[in-house]
């Protein structure tokens, strides 16, 4: 797996051949092609080249895949005992580069592409070992009622206590 640093609009970049990186907005169309002008440092397992302050030979090259807005920043201005309140917003536009190719102009290789792991289909009659036992479905609970008659004796106490103790 090659990987460089590239510098675009000022800023530096870590680019790996097969992925993507969001740079500040470029005027590229969709689908374009292009070479990044500035490489700093290019290294690949063991090998490392670094320049001084560019290396001259090593080209990486990047296509355009979109152009999208960063996440909202929110800027608020606040001065206590003066009314003033200022909230203001901010999104940054950036262009999406695929980097296609990390190498020497004109250099052939070919990349070593990841193989997917293939899924292992089990179908359940080998899981299980016998039928499945089924659950029986729990009868709901029943709720113990007062009789009517406990009810009115423990009104008949409450009151005849209470008069007891008026006298």
């Amino acid at each position: 797996m090659r990987t460089a640093i590239v510098e675009s609009g000022g800023k530096q970049y870590r680019a790996v051949e097969g992925s993507t990186i969001d740079v500040d907005r470029l005027a590229y169309e969709i689908g374009k092609k292009f070479n990044f002008e500035r490489v700093l440092l290019m290294a690949d397992e063991d090998i490392v080249l670094v320049g001084t302050p560019t290396v001259g030979e090593i080209v990486v090259s990047a296509t355009v895949v979109d152009h999208v807005k960063g996440p909202k920043v929110i800027s608020f201005k606040y001065r206590p005992k003066k009314r003033i309140r200022v909230k203001g917003g901010h999104r940054h536009q950036y262009t999406r580069l695929m980097i296609d190719f990390i190498g020497k102009d004109g250099e052939e290789r070919k990349v070593a592409k990841k193989e997917p792991v293939a899924k292992v289909d089990v179908e359940p009659a080998e899981v299980q070992d016998g039928p499945k036992a089924e659950k029986k479905a729990k009868a709901p609970a029943k709720k113990a009622e007062k009789s009517p008659a406990t009810k009115s004796t423990t009104t008949k106490t409450k009151s005849a206590s209470k008069k007891t103790d008026k006298k």
